[in-house]
C-alpha cells in the first residue's frame, strides 16, 4: 500500500466514523441489499474474541411475527421495529459453555481450531488459570456470562463500523429487561435450552432524519500518554 492509499484509506474511515450514529428512525421503504448484509455478517464473523473461543451467536431477525414480540418487550426496540431493514440480537454463550472444563471449549479447540492433544490440554489449563485466577470468573456464575457478553462488543463494534462504511445507519440496543428477553427467546426455541443468553441487540436500514453533527469531549481528556 503506498502512501497515498494508506492516506486516503484513513480518511474514508474517519468519514464513516463521522457517518455513524444511534439511527433512531429507520426508513421502512429501504432494504439493504443482501450482499451487502452478508459483508457485515462475516465481519461479525470474523472479529476476534478472547482465546479465540467465539462465545457468542448471531440471530438474524427477519420474522415478522418474533420482531414483533420483541417490539412490545423490549423499549429500546419500540422505535426501530418493524422499520429496521435487519435486526440481530447479539447472545453470549453461557457457564455451560464457557467455563475451562465444558464440552463446548473441548469441541471448538479440538475440531474448529485443530490443536493438536497435548497442546490442546495446556491451551485448557492456560484458560483455567485464566478464569479461576487472572480475573476470578468462577467466584459467580453470571462472571463468565459477562466476560462472554463483553466478546460479543468487539463484533458489534465492528459491525457497526464496517456498515457505516458501506453507507448503512445502525442502532446498538440495550434498552430491555434480560430475563423478560431471555424468556423471549427461550419460548422460541433460540437459546439452546440455556446454553446462551441475551448481551445486546443490534438495528441496521438507512436513516429518515439527518443526525446532529458529532460532539465528543476534548481529544485530550480522553486520550493520555503515559512515557
Amino acid at each position: 500500500m503506498t502512501m497515498r492509499d494508506k492516506e486516503e484509506l484513513k480518511r474514508e474511515i474517519i468519514k464513516a466514523y463521522h457517518f455513524r450514529h444511534a439511527t433512531k428512525q429507520f426508513d421502512p421503504d429501504k432494504k439493504i441489499p443482501e450482499e451487502d448484509f452478508q459483508f457485515i455478517l462475516e465481519i461479525a464473523h470474523l472479529s476476534p474474541s478472547s482465546f479465540g473461543l467465539e462465545p457468542w451467536r448471531f440471530l438474524v431477525i427477519q420474522n415478522e411475527k418474533v420482531r414483533e414480540r420483541i417490539k412490545n418487550t423490549s423499549w429500546g426496540a419500540t422505535g426501530k421495529l418493524p422499520e429496521a431493514s435487519h435486526f440481530v440480537v447479539l447472545l453470549a454463550r453461557t457457564k455451560q459453555d464457557t467455563k475451562y472444563d465444558s464440552p463446548y471449549l473441548r469441541d471448538h479447540l479440538q475440531n474448529v481450531k485443530k490443536l493438536p492433544k497435548d497442546h490442546m490440554e495446556k491451551y485448557l489449563q492456560r484458560i483455567e488459570e485464566f478464569q479461576k485466577s487472572d480475573f476470578n470468573l468462577l467466584d459467580d456464575e453470571r462472571l463468565l456470562y459477562e466476560w462472554a457478553s463483553r466478546q460479543t462488543y468487539i463484533a458489534l463494534g465492528n459491525m457497526m463500523t464496517a456498515a457505516a462504511q458501506i453507507g448503512i445507519d445502525s442502532c446498538p440496543i440495550e434498552g430491555f429487561d434480560i430475563e423478560k428477553m431471555n424468556n423471549l427467546l427461550q419460548e422460541e426455541g433460540l437459546l439452546n435450552d440455556g446454553n446462551f443468553s441475551i448481551s445486546v441487540m443490534v438495528a441496521f436500514g438507512y436513516r429518515v432524519i439527518e443526525p446532529n453533527p458529532k460532539i465528543r469531549r476534548p481529544f485530550e481528556d480522553v486520550i493520555k500518554w503515559i512515557k
